[in-house]
């Protein structure tokens, strides 16, 4: 099998998509030649066959990432700014190219695919701006006779996990900080979408990135797991789901006890006071739980109403649910594409046989478009109670249940009824109560007056079983990518 295949996507746009493992800069076979295949989730059809990481060619890639890492983390910090400005020019020279690939593997909207490639490289060239700015501090620890500072350095080898509802932009998310602290990288792209993470490692050599900085590998779980429980890798770097995430943090402990960051699953509540801007509501509203086709970890799955709008604004969403365009991701009307996978499509649907098994009313779809493809309508439950499965448990597709609330200290409660806390939004036109309720909701993000609204200047990640740590802005690099090192000199003044 080759290490490429030319693809020529339904735009009219082709490109050459490597489909080997990226170890040392090179695209290579795995040891024992296994490959697995990969699909497009609109037509049902395979894309193609790309080469899978087994044990031994995930001790390549660390031996590679090893040997790269004196030169790179301890090296001119600001040469790892340029080279990285770099990479994210070449990502957006080729944003065509790499959002057709999104949209063919994924299922992501051209027109959304653009934005989420837009974004990486903005991810990217902002930690290109931290390389050289990894500032310690002078420490005021006991008299004149002590010099105490910390300095902040690279941690290692890190692992890296990336899922698939967003394929490239957590790559940028990932790859960006951990290579501007000076750590190098091996990487595991999600099964069901790892021809994008391919297509951007050509670009990591094109800028001038040395050999074993960055090294990816495609594979199942096994993969993931030979990465987490390695005993050379010193951090690792997950996002998926809760389940999978507990076994990451098990896998870390039981080998070298190596840092973790985890950004997990949400099960996000999206409060609508009757004060609210009620049409722009409404848009945020739809935006936030049909965006992506609802694969998004921080989606807003859970809409609390107040009782003196409920009938109008569950009246005004269910209309501009129905707007929404389903279908072929390469047409600039579609707002919401196909689920990734045909394992993603079947879990959504039992939820919803569950929603209607349990007693909730649908308002509109809760079916599968009839047309070939992973393609669900957008769906509305209403009457649903908080001990639904539909209602507790993170569906991860384009359902949403509405419940009617009336005061402001029942709904915090309500939104707080949960394992999760990744995000939540808020709409009114009352400052105060904005404040008062962000203050008191348990979540990592809360969105005012928006939802689903990032900027890479603003860290991201959970509270309770959403996760540790956080990505995005200073804390995720900071924090995430390197370590404080304290030094404490004692000083002879007499000298």
């Amino acid at each position: 099998m080759a290490q490429s295949i030319n693809i020529k996507f339904p735009n009219g746009i082709s490109a050459d998509i490597p489909t080997g493992l990226f170890i040392n800069n090179e695209f290579v076979k795995s040891s024992d030649g296994k490959t697995f295949p990969v699909f497009n989730p609109s037509t049902e059809e395979q894309i193609c066959e790309v080469y899978e990481a087994n044990e031994a060619d995930v001790d390549a890639a660390v031996d590679a990432a090893e040997a790269a890492f004196e030169d790179w983390g301890f090296g001119d910090s600001s040469r790892r700014g340029r080279l990285l400005t770099k990479l994210s020019d070449l990502i957006e020279e080729h944003a065509e190219t790499l959002a057709s690939i999104e949209s063919l593997n994924n299922g992501k909207p051209m027109s959304l695919a653009r934005i989420d490639v837009q974004l990486s490289a903005d991810c990217i060239r902002s930690y290109a701006g931290w390389a050289d700015k990894l500032y310690g501090d002078v420490l005021p620890a006991g008299d004149d006779n002590y010099f105490s500072y910390v300095r902040r350095e690279p941690i290692g080898v890190c692992g890296q996990v990336i899922p698939w509802n967003f394929p490239l932009l957590m790559w940028a998310w990932k790859v960006g900080p951990a290579l501007a602290a000076g750590n190098t990288v091996v990487l595991k792209s999600a099964e069901s979408t790892p021809l994008s993470a391919l297509y951007a490692s050509t670009l990591v050599k094109e800028a001038g990135i040395p050999a074993g900085v960055l090294n990816i590998v495609s594979g199942y779980g096994q993969t993931g797991q030979y990465i987490t429980s390695h005993m050379r890798i010193k951090k690792i770097a997950f996002t998926g789901s809760t389940a999978t995430g507990r076994h990451v943090m098990k896998a870390a402990a039981a080998s070298n006890l190596k840092k973790v960051t985890l950004e997990l699953g949400g099960k996000s509540p999206n409060i609508v006071f009757a004060d609210a801007d009620l049409d722009k509501a409404v848009e945020f509203a739809n935006m936030g739980i049909y965006f992506n086709s609802g694969e998004v970890c921080c989606a807003g799955s859970r809409i609390y109403v107040q009782d003196s709008i409920y009938d109008t604004f569950l009246e005004k969403l269910k209309a501009r649910a129905e707007k929404n365009v389903v279908g072929d991701p390469f047409d600039d009307n579609t707002f919401q594409g196909p689920q990734t996978s045909k394992i993603q499509l079947d879990r959504i649907l039992s939820y919803i046989e569950h929603g209607k098994n349990e007693g909730a009313r649908v308002i509109t779809g809760g079916k599968r478009l009839d047309r070939k493809g992973y393609f669900i309508h957008p769906t509305i439950f209403a009457d649903v109670t908080e001990d639904m499965k539909i209602v507790k448990e993170e569906i991860f597709g384009p359902v949403v249940t509405i419940t009617k609330f009336s005061t402001t200290d029942e709904v915090i409660k309500l939104a707080n009824n949960t394992e999760y806390g990744l995000a939540a939004g808020i709409h009114t036109t009352n400052i105060n109560k904005a404040l008062h309720v962000s203050a008191k909701i348990h979540a990592g993000t809360v969105w005012v007056n928006t939802y689903n609204d990032f900027h890479h200047n603003v860290p991201f990640g959970g509270y309770g079983q959403s996760g540790i740590g956080r990505e995005l802005g200073r804390e995720g690099i900071l924090e995430s990518y390197t370590q404080p090192k304290s030094v404490r000199v004692k000083l002879d003044l007499a000298a």
